[in-house]
């Protein structure tokens, strides 16, 4: 049979053979340039230079350090925390003169920032701005009734009127706190306007609030108060 009719043989090749590279250089274009690449390692720093790097990053992070933590502190302080100290009687039994407050301010930080009012729920104790005359100063009171309600306080007992309870409901008996209340004498009769709240500290006899300056502007409530953290023994979450 004829070998052409048998098809192309097959090439062997000797895989221990080396195999013969193309010359790259020859096959290249003459009139191509050949880039140059510096492979020489740079010298290595001396310990002077080393120090001197070292010194200059712990003055940037110093820098930092006293930059930014006082700015972070100054954000919690406005907008998230602050702490208040007890002045007076007005709250007792429930919080003392002298005690360390933690009130919470980021329900009113996040109201503020979507144009709402913040409104606190009843029974909250609250820290509010109560402008007198030419200064202001800060108070700290329960939240009794809410916009919108009639407050009624006749012969020592408060009575609250609302759409719920149109016959009226007596915070001072059905809330918890109302063990710790002392009463007074003396007649209120006001409906909270739509903005504000009606405000009262809990030793009543001791206390300058919604009874005499009336009701408390939402605008001005700086926050609920979170925990009592002095005296250490007399902690409380509220």
């Amino acid at each position: 049979m004829d070998d052409e009719s048998q098809g192309p043989k097959p090439v062997i090749v000797d895989a221990t053979a080396p195999v013969e590279q193309p010359d790259t250089q020859q096959s290249a274009d003459p009139n191509a340039t050949t880039n140059s690449v510096e492979t020489e390692a740079p010298a290595p720093e001396s310990e002077e230079e080393q120090n001197k790097k070292e010194g200059i990053k712990g003055i940037f992070s110093t820098i930092a350090i006293l930059v930014i933590a006082p700015l972070i502190a100054l954000s919690l302080t406005l907008f998230v925390f602050q702490s208040y100290e007890v002045d007076g009687p007005s709250m007792e039994t429930t919080l003392q003169d002298n005690d360390r407050l933690i009130v919470y301010k980021l329900p009113k930080t996040v109201a503020r920032l979507t144009g709402r009012d913040y409104l606190p729920k009843r029974t909250d104790i609250i820290i509010f701005t109560r402008n007198e005359g030419m200064g202001s100063r800060q108070l700290v009171k329960r939240v009794i009734a809410l916009p919108g309600e009639r407050v009624v306080l006749k012969n020592g007992v408060m009575t609250v009127y609302n759409n719920k309870k149109p016959e009226g409901f007596q915070p001072d008996k059905v809330f918890p706190y109302g063990k710790v209340i002392t009463t007074t004498a003396g007649d209120v009769d006001v409906v909270v306007p739509e903005d504000s709240v009606f405000v009262c500290g809990d030793n009543r006899p001791q206390s300058l609030d919604s009874r005499a300056f009336g009701p408390v502007p939402l605008k001005d409530i700086t926050g609920k108060l979170s925990l009592r953290v002095y005296p250490f023994g007399n902690g409380q979450k509220f």
